[in-house]
């Protein structure tokens, strides 16, 4: 009998996993690229969405994360910025390479963007000391919700939009 039972369990949990396989991630991976005199900038996170939850400010749900007011700017993994050039983001320059982005968020409509220097981590690790700088955000609200997280690259601008917010900051190539 105990044989029987082990051997349905395993059915049951097999099959679960096959059926949790061919579901979508809740926060799926997502990338964002441009291309400028042949130097790209890319942006790799996971995309989270509301789905009907308070996300930012006390009792949010970033308020549970362990770096809170610090967030990850993403899900899963931390947000990994890449860029084949040198850029200035605000006043902050950013020399080409391998970047984490953050964002300060301990004021909901005042964020300020975090470039840190530590690559490679879950979101969830978080070292100030590896700050390469921090740079304030123009914030705007949106016509509508934003349902999913979402990042998005222009010549001169670098922006993320998500729930009722906005925010971007200026940025050039060099």
């Amino acid at each position: 009998m105990r044989h029987r039972t082990v051997h349905l369990l395993s059915i049951f949990f097999g099959l679960a996993a096959l059926a949790a396989q061919g579901r979508a991630p809740l926060s799926p991976p997502e990338m964002v690229a441009i291309s400028v005199g042949g130097k790209t900038v890319s942006i790799k996170y996971s995309a989270p969405s509301v789905r009907g939850r308070k996300i930012f400010g006390p009792g949010g749900l970033l308020s549970h994360d362990a770096t809170y007011p610090v967030w990850r700017a993403g899900a899963n993994a931390a947000t990994a910025l890449h860029t084949g050039a040198d850029l200035t983001l605000g006043d902050l320059k950013v020399p080409a390479g391998n970047y984490t982005l953050f964002v300060l968020v301990s004021d909901p409509d005042h964020w300020v963007l975090i470039v840190n220097k530590q690559t490679g981590q879950w979101g969830l690790t978080y070292h100030a000391n590896q700050d390469l700088g921090r740079v304030p955000m123009q914030m705007s609200v949106p016509a509508q919700r934003i349902e999913q997280l979402r990042y998005l690259l222009a010549p001169d601008k670098l922006t993320l939009e998500w729930d009722n917010h906005v925010a971007s900051v200026a940025m050039t190539m060099q």
